[in-house]
């Protein structure tokens, strides 16, 4: 049996290491560098959505997957919601907790930090595919290009909201760890699940499209409502035991 939370390892490690260089270089961090670097990390991660796509071995799967998906998404907002919920933490909560440190506004500054790292790290489809394939066939190259865009990004966040940022890894390690654990159990659960498994490979292309969107968002070339896509990825799996089940 794999070790299901490689790739959470990785990432938490990261996240620690950007905020601690972040921490150390402040606001010396060249803006140019910082773009040129998320660029690159956009174009792979094109390469890699496009590879996981082209494993389908019907490419309706996915196309309807990503239709009901994104109709189910739209329904309940993910979206918005998620959204709203960032900014609950980072007015809301951040001013509430300000208010109770009163003049010790170095703890409220970590606190904001710990707070606003946690949502950027942890919400998002990276996270959600990356957990499930690290702890379901111990594939954790996502988490890992996950966990280098978390670093840069973390640099960034540490030289502007301070040490904060470096404990927001603890929220990383918990979250993922628990979806990858969650994967593995189910994976279990099911018996003899594989990469070649077909809803397997089916959640992977789906999974593989929501991936192509984050890398247009990395590279500003098209804003897509990215976590209204995220249903799609549990679509797949269930259209594809339906289809079975009918001896389709």
């Amino acid at each position: 049996m794999h070790f299901p939370i490689t790739g959470t390892l990785i990432n938490t490690a990261t996240v620690i290491a950007g905020g601690a260089i972040g921490v150390f270089l402040g606001n010396r961090l060249p803006e140019k560098m910082r773009q040129t670097v998320l660029s690159g990390i956009g174009l792979m991660t094109l390469v890699l959505g496009m590879t996981m796509a082209i494993q389908t071995k019907n490419a309706l799967i996915p196309l309807f997957s990503i239709l009901l998906g994104g109709i189910v998404g739209e329904a309940l907002r993910i979206e918005d919601g998620l959204e709203r919920l960032g900014r609950w933490f980072e007015t809301k909560l951040g001013r509430q907790l300000q208010a109770a440190a009163g003049e010790q506004s170095g703890r409220a500054t970590i606190t904001q930090g710990f707070i606003t790292a946690s949502l950027v790290f942890c919400v998002g489809p990276m996270t959600i595919l990356g957990s499930i394939q690290d702890g379901l066939m111990g594939d954790f190259t996502l988490l890992t290009i996950k966990a280098t865009l978390d670093g840069f990004t973390g640099m960034a966040l540490a030289a502007s909201l301070g040490a904060g940022v470096i404990l927001s890894a603890l929220t990383v390690f918990g979250f993922q760890g628990v979806l990858s654990l969650l994967a593995l159990f189910a994976g279990a659960t099911l018996g003899g699940v594989t990469r070649e498994t077909l809803w397997v490979v089916e959640m992977t292309a789906t999974g593989g499209v929501v991936i192509l969107s984050i890398g247009f968002l990395l590279l500003d070339l098209k804003r897509i409502r990215v976590a209204n896509l995220l249903p799609a990825v549990f679509v797949a799996p269930a259209l594809v035991l339906a289809l079975g089940q009918l001896g389709l």
